[in-house]
């Protein structure tokens, strides 16, 4: 599997203005021969305009089209950051997954809303994993704020999870809290990551860290970005991660007893 992280810069509340950032990323990771792509949180219309239910998608249709005619066109797997989907219920803050086809293999909800940004009044959080294959990878994914939740990882880890998808909208003051957990959760379970943040800043002003990462299980950074719009693309080995696997077997060793835990 052959992976680019797309960091667009993102415009606040100018849902066209993104897709064409996207559209012109997704171009450049082709060229870098990936097989699969990955977008950040919210890169349809930013972290996030208010009202955000104006400014939202009815149903996530705009998103599903340009993902799935962006998959088709360039033969990729596309797992589609999130967007603002305007559902009956409310706002999701919603991943879509497709395939090379252009088929929708999954939809993910974020499901930890970051309550000191009060997005948990603003979204309706998930109440589901998510776990699908890509080219006969078994493959994960969760959103931003989901990170800081060890145990979500691991459930999905548990599930057989080669390469975890980590899209979010993350800040430059907590940058380092960004490498240093997304590193962690590749050592820990053992499976690579690819996390997309954006570039530019949030409604509030405040930047966005950029530095997009592609890590293997053994906690090395095989791409990063800096804060500028950008690609990363890297292959990953398989092979490493049995190698990896077998040195230390961590979940041989577990004792699921003492956590209270599957």
């Amino acid at each position: 599997m052959r992976i680019s992280v797309l960091q667009p810069k993102i415009a606040i509340g100018d849902r066209e203005a993104n897709v064409a950032a996207v559209r012109r990323l997704l171009e450049r990771a082709v060229a870098d021969g990936a097989d699969t792509v990955l977008l950040p949180e919210l890169w349809d219309v930013g972290f996030y305009p208010r009202p955000l239910a104006d400014y939202a998608d009815p149903e996530g249709a705009r998103a599903r089209e340009v993902l799935a005619e962006l998959a088709i066109k360039h033969k990729v797997g596309v797992v589609g950051g999130s967007v603002a989907a305007k559902l009956a219920d409310g706002v999701h803050n919603r991943c879509y997954v497709f395939d090379r086809a252009g088929t929708l293999l999954v939809s993910y909800d974020k499901a930890h809303l970051f309550s000191p940004a009060k997005e948990n009044k603003a979204f309706v959080p998930g109440q589901d994993v998510a776990v699908f294959t890509l080219d006969g990878v078994k493959c994960g994914v969760i959103i931003c704020y989901d990170l800081r939740f060890p145990e979500l990882a691991r459930r999905l880890a548990l599930e057989g999870v080669a390469v975890l998808f980590l899209p979010a909208a993350w800040p430059t003051v907590r940058l380092e809290h960004w490498r240093l957990l997304n590193v962690a959760r590749a050592v820990e379970n053992q499976f690579f990551v690819a996390a997309a943040n954006g570039s530019g800043s949030f409604a509030n002003g405040i930047e966005l860290a950029g530095h997009s990462l592609l890590i293997d299980p053994w906690g090395n950074r095989l791409a990063e970005t800096g804060t500028a719009e950008d690609v990363i693309t890297a292959s990953l080995d398989f092979a490493e991660r049995d190698r990896v696997k077998h040195t230390i077997d961590v979940f041989a060793d577990r004792r699921p007893e003492l956590y209270g835990a599957p």
